[in-house]
């Protein structure tokens, strides 16, 4: 196991496995910047899979033990159950889960759960079909999802679904999205509004806390109470409606950022290496992969990078909002969420 400078382990990777989507969500691919003509990366730009697995191999020595698979849309990758059976087949991973919008999954729900994938968490940010087709940028309504969840739990996969929240957007959707999964028995995480990228026309106007969105459950729902962490670097708060076991999760990076214990490397799309969600620069490990490098040499390269890190920019940007400007950060769709 190695630690940054903040004695932060390496624990967790994503692996962004395509930049490519199906959707144009206005806070991550707005369909004004990402039109027909968008030149998005060749076959030959992307990480191959034996490439990805290899690169797997090499963290999972260094003390990953879990993967996420992101994109773009991953399930657009050609084969995807390929991958995942090589990557659940490496020594020292414990769990391999996905993310992924949800449209795709009554075609390869089954294929995924039998090459060895766990778990899903699928983006649904309204149950009104207006408001969820102005979010996505393609008008799709909401049924599409429903199905996809549904076709994931069939399959024996465990189900999380993610709302990012933006104020004056889908904010009156908290209440309507947490009753419906409270009965369905599936776990909602909402996801503060976050400043990822250049192009999603974030501020902090925008923005609803974590202490509002448990407010308004609160309020509305049925009461919360805080659940005891299960380790170290989880990202979401947890919490469960009283008196049931049936929980909530909130990812607050805006407002109560969770640097501090942030144990997650990402790989984007073509290869690069990247600490921080909101980095601004990357390391290129394509390049080191098809040089010829050995393993060993290469496990070196990313053990200095990660005994060298000391990102937090969350927590900064939360001392002083002036830290969310100026800065050109890479896109969401090159290294997930």
């Amino acid at each position: 196991m190695i630690n940054d400078l903040l004695q932060r382990p390496l624990k967790d990777l994503r692996i962004s496995v395509t930049d490519r989507c199906n959707f144009r969500c206005v806070y991550c691919m707005p369909k004004e910047i990402f039109g027909p003509d968008y030149p998005f990366l060749s076959k030959q730009e992307l990480l191959n899979f034996q490439e990805i697995a290899r690169l797997a191999q090499i963290f999972a020595a260094l003390g990953v033990t879990k993967i996420r698979l992101t994109g773009g849309e991953p399930l657009l990758r050609p084969n995807l159950p390929l991958l995942l059976d090589k990557l659940t087949s490496i020594e020292g991973i414990q769990d391999v889960a996905l993310t992924t919008n949800g449209v795709l999954l009554p075609k390869y729900a089954a294929d995924l759960k039998a090459a060895g994938l766990r778990r899903v968490s699928v983006s649904l940010d309204s149950l009104s079909d207006e408001r969820f087709g102005y979010i996505n940028g393609r008008g799709i309504g909401v049924e599409p999802v429903l199905k996809g969840i549904e076709a994931a739990a069939r399959a024996g996969l465990k189900v999380k679904i993610n709302m990012v929240v933006q104020k004056g957007v889908n904010d009156q959707d908290i209440v309507p999205m947490a009753k419906y999964f409270k009965d369905a028995g599936h776990t909602i995480r909402f996801i503060e509004y976050m400043d990822v990228g250049n192009s999603n026309g974030w501020n902090l106007d925008k923005v609803v806390t974590k202490q509002e969105i448990i407010d308004r459950i609160g309020r509305h729902v049925m009461p919360l109470e805080a659940v005891p962490g299960q380790y170290f670097g989880e990202v979401a708060s947890r919490y469960r409606y009283k008196g049931t076991e049936q929980e909530v999760g909130i990812i607050s990076a805006v407002s109560d950022a969770f640097c501090g214990t942030c144990t997650r490397a990402r790989i984007s799309a073509n290869g690069s290496l990247y600490t921080c969600l909101f980095a601004t620069e990357g390391t290129d490990l394509r390049g080191l992969l098809r040089s010829g490098m050995p393993d060993d040499v290469l496990a070196g390269r990313i053990a200095h990078i990660w005994n060298n890190r000391d990102n937090q920019y969350s927590a900064k940007r939360g001392r002083d909002t002036n830290e969310a400007g100026g800065k050109q950060k890479i896109e969401m769709f090159y290294i997930g969420g």
